[in-house]
């Protein structure tokens, strides 16, 4: 079992795969629960039914129902499973006994377990007894795995003084398809076509296959028409696919605050000062929204390298960057079926709010996964930061900051520092900027004696650029020649 082949119909998700056959297939008596996570359409509900039906086990998916209703939809999976008939439960202490008496030392798997412990709250404690020594779940060797897309209930299944909470053999969470995997769902060869598609949909493979039916940009010049005809078509699933992952999240309660708060952050305000300012509201106001979003995965908070205290905030799914800088703004038009207009219209915030931040944001991911060739040695740590400028009184904005792994005793070293621009030619005068922020992090105490600057361009280097700069791997200590990755580069296409 442990060497399961994974169905062709299941992309990607190799390490996924191999960690669920090996919990399913794992003899220790350990090995009893496990916990998978992620956000919404990213595949979890395929790939658990996928390995549900390669080894024969139960697989059960809860929808939003009374405690009376899904232990009656209950009883009625764990008797078909079992060859017929019906079970009535009382209790979910009855029912899970009966379910892993059935099962015996098989798998268990209970998708969207967070609308079973919403409405029987003490489902979790149930789970805890069955898991016990001395449980129904230990005396036939049964082995569970609990799936769900409510992040925040999700985390706190394992976390604090809850039942489960150190029960858990495995906890995966399912993320989003990186990009250049995604590129390769969506069957992308040109990586121009590639940045954008992904920095509308990004990685959730159901927006491929459920939401726009396969239907894929063939060329750079149908991307606008793909647009039309399906993010900014009314009559297509995606088209309000942003709005309800906000409001699948069950804490979220003010809806128009959490859409200003998503606003502002897609509008380039990061900081939460920035973020209350534009919406009108005290820092203190946005604090809990601010939380509830982060505890969704639907945005991630960043610290500055440089700058201690200093955090910034992103949005984790680019579909809510789109709809929250584009179609929030264009609603009536999109609405009464003007799509040409309001597309034409949101060019160059298109550019400058979606697709320039998520190009940036692709720079980050490559400079990270890269060997100890490129930059001298192996990230230890990629983000963007910002270096103040007391001379020239401004900062200096930096969209790929690489640092070397923190060596105590040792002043942290700088492996690269990048600026990334998606729709203009870059020149010396970007090394020039980067040049200055090193100089000022030097005096500030970091190791920058082999940090290597770096420009990121989807637009390419003009003459004097190119000829001063290197490719990667060509970089050599001592030099100073800047590092130029390119589009094709960053995909991994020369």
């Amino acid at each position: 079992m442990a060497n399961l082949v994974k169905p062709d119909r299941v992309f990607n998700r190799e390490r996924e795969w191999d960690g669920l056959t090996r919990f399913a297939a794992s003899e220790s008596p350990d090995v009893r629960l496990g916990i998978v996570s992620g956000r919404r359409r990213q595949g979890k509900t395929f790939l658990l039914d996928a390995l549900a039906d390669a080894v024969g086990g139960f697989f059960f998916t809860a929808t939003d129902a009374t405690e009376i209703e899904a232990l009656e939809g209950f009883g009625e999976a764990v008797a078909s499973y079992a060859g017929g008939g019906r079970y009535a439960f009382r209790d979910w202490d009855e029912a899970l006994e009966r379910l892993f008496a059935v099962v015996g030392n098989g798998l268990v798997v209970i998708d969207e377990f967070p609308y079973l412990s919403k409405a029987s709250p003490s489902l979790p404690s149930v789970l805890q007894r069955a898991l016990d020594p001395r449980g129904s779940a230990r005396k036939c060797a049964s082995r569970i795995l609990l799936c769900g897309s409510a992040m925040s209930v999700m985390g706190k299944l394992l976390s604090g003084n809850a039942p489960l909470r150190g029960r858990a053999s495995m906890e995966l969470i399912v993320r989003p398809l990186g990009y250049r995997d995604s590129a390769r769902f969506w069957g992308l060869d040109d990586p121009h076509l590639a940045v954008l598609v992904h920095a509308i949909v990004g990685g959730t493979p159901a927006y491929r296959r459920e939401f726009v039916a396969g239907d894929a940009p063939n060329s750079l010049a149908d991307f606008d028409s793909w647009v039309l005809r399906t993010v900014l078509n009314p009559q297509v699933p995606l088209f309000r696919e942003a709005r309800y992952l906000l409001a699948e999240e069950t804490e979220i309660r003010d809806v128009a605050l959490y859409h200003a708060v998503l606003g502002a952050i897609a509008g380039g305000h990061t900081t939460r000062g920035g973020i209350a300012n534009t919406i009108g509201r005290s820092s203190t106001d946005i604090g809990h929204p601010l939380s509830v979003l982060e505890d969704a995965q639907l945005i991630t908070r960043e610290t500055d390298p440089f700058s201690r205290g200093k955090s910034t905030y992103r949005i984790a799914e680019p579909l809510i960057v789109f709809y929250e800088a584009i179609m929030r703004r264009e609603w009536t038009r999109l609405e009464r079926g003007n799509t040409e207009a309001a597309w034409r219209n949101s060019q160059a915030t298109f550019r400058s709010q979606v697709v320039g931040p998520h190009f940036e944001g692709i720079c980050r991911e490559w400079a990270m996964s890269v060997g100890d060739e490129v930059f001298g040695d192996f990230p230890g740590h990629v983000a963007a930061a910002t270096v103040n400028d007391p001379r020239d009184k401004k900062q200096i904005q930096i969209d790929v900051a690489v640092l070397a792994p923190e060596e105590t005793g040792r002043p942290r070293r700088i492996l690269s520092l990048g600026e990334a621009k998606w729709d203009r030619t870059m020149t010396l005068g970007h090394v020039d900027r980067l040049r200055r922020a090193r100089e000022l992090l030097s005096a500030k105490g970091y190791d920058t004696s082999r940090t290597v600057l770096a420009c990121y361009s989807g637009a390419g280097f003009d003459e004097n650029l190119q000829a001063a700069g290197s490719g990667p791997g060509d970089t050599v200590a001592g030099q100073d020649a800047p590092l130029l990755v390119d589009l094709n580069t960053v995909y991994g296409t020369t």
